[in-house]
């Protein structure tokens, strides 16, 4: 049995079909763990969601902030955007059932030695706390006022951790710390609008996984979402979006031995989004 990490997809199904016969999955006895955002700004959003669904225990997705805004926009909180690649999804037969099985995804995913999140973890949290913060947010999306919710999930205040924080407010922080964050100052304090290359972060700023006090530091953390970051790989830190929807490539990453496999992307030109 192989564990195969796998970049943003973002409806690249073309480019992952190739990157599963490359690394010859067998969904019989090898797992795919999906780092988020399997949905929007590529061509065929509908199908790499129904074939990540499909999979079963086979595949392990962590919600990215494209997957939630497709739940957003399908419940009527959040309106399409320029470049979104979502109204096959939405018109599907299956809409329902595929957009059930979304919302019950988790936000982080924990097993033996590795943590996989969308974007990343606030330096305050260990990996247990983040876990514990992620399931707060989990019961909100699966219960029957998530709505409700997602009318609040929007904003970027507040940017940084307090314990004292309650509600919507709190569980906006955990979702944009886990699905939006690239950079934060030394006080945990989060900046979104910077998506650039690490030589460009604005001054008192760095990478959300390089401030020393992290608090997970001693855990691999498996991350997307930073597409000018492209693969890193450092002893506690693997980042795997490599920009597959902007012509790059689509990265999997074989857990068990580190060894790399990527398939070449077709170019685009589609724009980013929060």
């Amino acid at each position: 049995m192989a564990t195969y990490a796998i970049g943003d997809v973002q409806g690249c199904y073309l480019e992952l079909q190739s990157l599963l016969k490359t690394i010859a999955f067998d969904p019989a006895h090898d797992q795919l763990w999906f780092v988020g955002d399997l949905v929007n700004r590529g061509p065929q959003s509908l199908e790499v969601l129904r074939m990540v669904k499909s999979l079963g225990n086979a595949a392990i997705t962590v919600l990215g902030n494209h997957d939630l805004h497709l739940l957003a926009v399908a419940s009527g909180v959040a309106k399409i955007h320029h470049g979104d690649t979502l109204d096959e999804i939405l018109s599907a037969p299956d809409r329902d059932e595929l957009l059930t099985w979304l919302r019950h995804r988790p936000l982080l995913h924990v097993s033996d030695q590795f943590a996989m999140v969308h974007a990343g973890l606030l330096p305050d949290w260990t990996i247990k706390q983040a876990s514990k913060l992620a399931r707060e947010v989990e019961a909100t999306l699966r219960g029957n006022d998530y709505v409700s919710f997602l009318q609040q999930m929007y904003g970027n205040q507040p940017n940084a951790w307090d314990a004292k924080l309650r509600g919507h407010k709190r569980r906006r922080l955990i979702i944009n710390a886990m699905t939006r964050m690239r950079i934060c100052n030394k006080f945990g304090e989060m900046e979104f609008k910077f998506k650039g290359e690490m030589l460009h972060i604005p001054e008192d700023y760095q990478p959300w996984f390089t401030l020393p006090q992290r608090a997970s530091r001693d855990e691999t953390i498996i991350f997307g979402h930073w597409s000018a970051l492209g693969l890193l790989m450092r002893n506690n830190v693997i980042a795997l979006d490599t920009g597959c929807l902007w012509g790059g490539t689509l990265t999997a990453i074989r857990l068990e031995d580190q060894e790399i496999f990527q398939v070449a992307c077709a170019s685009g030109d589609k724009i980013d989004f929060f």
